[in-house]
């Protein structure tokens, strides 16, 4: 396989307002994300790897390859949860070398080789003896969204290793795919997209245009009602440029307009670009959550209506959130908007650190803003119902999309922490890391330290500068007033939140750039729109919304009797955020009245947790946003 690129990043589009970093431009080299990456190579990838021999999904390959009638374990979709398994592996690969997994890469790769038919195809629910035709099921069959996964899963092994066996499988399915999907074949497309988004990313991978083709062919298809029933749920309803916000399945829309994101930027489509941009600035606008989640419902695990957020039926999937990261970046490579950094943030912070507990063997799959209920230790034998995975974080599941998702983003991580442009380095999101890459033909090195978020101060220092006057550019969170920005001169200026604010010099090592954001505790109200809030308010800090748990409210105290008092002020003590509240019971058998909600409450300071550090010290209750007293 020749290609042409090698940069180890997800996505590497061939034009944009801004030049991605890969992964060994950038190291992650301290502060959360560093542990977080260290137990997900530590863990979470070696948990993945073990649920999927214990259930025999993996063995599903061997069964397959043996060409025979045989009693397949786990849904139709779970040969690309191996798929995303073997992305995480390769990135993981990728950045460390460890050569105990690499030796089990290898092992995956054969079995997964062995399984292929002669054309390219490769599922291990249809096409074998007893088994269904292949694509006589479109609408939930899940080949297609197989076949993204593995396509991806190549991505990233060719862009850490280079060609080999893996990368081989992929292509040999890749090109069964143009030639059973192109003109003159099947011209319908897959109830889950993932398809458009691998086959375009596999194009600048390999350099062949005919996927980035039949990439676009696909997305042009939805719209043409080719699938049966429900269009809405799968994009099917209307064309893709023709959608006026994100709707339907979360996790499907979001894959979707991914895939048209790069074929937009590959083809020059301004108008395309353009409606997906503004479908997802209406979607972040009117049906997202505080949290960054993303998909208002259990119902279809979708996106509802605008200004529908009710906090207890927040689905907002973990694999949403990954997907709407994915969203976020291609805009921000395309664009080179500054803002999309504050929703990666968002959810990076709230949902995709909590979804997986600091051990990384447990996950949440829902991650609503509300629960109920102190629900009791789930079991730990087997894989549970997926919809019971709201209150407490599960070693696994039926549909366990969530773990191996997480595990490849973690791994893929520091892909999204910086970019270059012409002038210089833009710093998305901060953590401790290195840098070291070229502006325009010449070197940039810099380190960046910071406790980010527990306190605002961001500092990078310049290593090596090769190229004369550079510009170095953070992010300035959409929150941050007052922040300010100062350069090796030592003279602080005001940094504009919302956008980029960057020091330009002919920076010698040692220089250092300084950003101070400030993080402080503050009161958050929702739009009048949302009806499931009023009356409600809510806390941040930083990027990071913080949420009450029952176990910190007095004994006896039920959640539901709480009301805040947001005119008193928020404090700080020893890593909490306390607030002042009133707690009692709600007199009357009648609940409505001039009187209903006078109450008997006493006054209570409570103390909240980050929302992503919910569900670590036992059974609790949780709301972030809670009733003004």
């Amino acid at each position: 396989m020749t290609g042409t690129h090698r940069l180890s990043t997800p996505v590497v589009p061939s034009t944009g307002a801004l030049r991605p970093l890969g992964t060994d431009e950038v190291r992650i080299t301290g502060g959360h994300w560093f542990e977080r990456q260290a137990v997900n190579a530590a863990a979470t990838i070696r948990h993945c790897l073990h649920w999927l021999e214990a259930l025999e999904w993996t063995a599903n390959f061997d069964r397959a390859a043996e060409g025979k009638e045989f009693k397949r374990t786990g849904f139709q979709f779970s040969d690309s949860e191996v798929y995303k398994l073997a992305e995480a592996m390769a990135w993981e690969i990728g950045r460390t070398g460890d050569p105990g997994l690499e030796e089990e890469f290898q092992k995956l790769t054969a079995r997964i080789g062995a399984a292929q038919h002669e054309d390219g195809y490769l599922n291990t629910a249809f096409g074998s003896p007893g088994q269904g035709p292949r694509y006589s099921d479109l609408e939930w069959g899940h080949e297609l969204y197989c076949f993204g996964h593995l396509i991806q899963a190549a991505v990233a092994r060719f862009r850490n290793h280079g060609e080999d066996e893996f990368t081989r499988i992929a292509r040999r399915a890749a090109d069964h795919v143009c030639d059973t999907f192109g003109p003159g074949g099947i011209e319908r497309i897959c109830g889950h997209a993932e398809i458009e988004v691998a086959l375009a990313e596999f194009s600048r991978a390999t350099g062949e245009a005919r996927y980035l083709e039949q990439a676009r062919l696909f997305i042009e298809r939805h719209g043409q009602k080719t699938l049966k029933e429900n269009g809405f749920y799968y994009q099917d309803d209307v064309t893709v440029r023709d959608a006026e916000v994100l709707r339907g399945h979360a996790v499907r829309a979001l894959y979707l307009t991914c895939g048209a994101i790069d074929v937009a930027v590959e083809t020059g489509d301004a108008e395309l670009l353009e409606s997906l941009r503004r479908q997802w600035d209406r979607t972040v606008a009117r049906r997202t959550h505080l949290t960054g989640g993303m998909g208002s419902q259990y119902a279809d695990e979708a996106f509802g209506r605008d200004f529908a957020l009710n906090p207890d039926e927040a689905y907002s999937e973990s694999c949403a959130a990954i997907a709407a990261i994915m969203t976020a970046w291609r805009l921000t490579l395309a664009t080179g908007e500054p803002h999309h950094g504050d929703m990666i943030e968002r959810i990076a912070w709230n949902v995709l650190s909590g979804a997986v507990a600091p051990d990384g063997k447990s996950f949440f799959y829902a991650n609503p803003l509300h629960q109920r209920t102190a629900d009791p230790e789930p079991p730990t034998e087997g894989a549970l119902p997926h919809l019971s995975a709201g209150g407490r974080r599960g070693h696994w599941f039926e549909v366990s999309c969530c773990p191996t998702n997480l595990a490849r983003t973690f791994a893929q991580f520091a892909a999204y922490v910086a970019t270059t442009s012409e002038h210089g380095v833009q710093i998305h999101q901060f953590t401790p890391c290195t840098i070291d890459t070229d502006v325009d033909g010449a070197r940039l090195a810099l380190t960046v330290e910071t406790n980010y978020p527990d306190n605002g101060a961001i500092a990078a220092r310049i290593d090596a500068n090769d190229g004369g006057a550079r510009t170095v550019s953070l992010r300035v969170p959409h929150w941050a007033e007052g922040a300010t920005i100062t350069g090796p001169d030592g003279i602080a200026r005001s940094a504009v939140p919302g956008s980029f604010a960057g020091v330009t010099a002919d920076f010698a090592p040692g220089d250092e750039i300084r950003l101070h954001l400030p993080i402080e505790p503050r009161w958050t109200y929702p739009h009048r729109r949302i009806d499931g809030l009023h009356g409600c308010a809510a806390v941040e800090r930083g990027p990071e919304v913080w949420c009450v748990e029952s176990i910190d409210l007095p004994d006896g105290a039920d959640l539901a009797d709480l009301a805040v008092d947001d005119r008193a002020p928020l404090s700080e003590r020893v890593g909490r955020i306390v607030v002042q509240g009133l707690l009692g019971d709600r007199p009357g058998e009648w609940p409505y009245g001039p009187d209903a909600d006078a109450g008997s409450g006493g006054p209570a300071e409570i103390a909240l947790v980050p929302f992503r550090l919910r569900d670590t010290r036992g059974p609790a209750a949780m709301r972030v946003w809670n009733p003004i007293a």
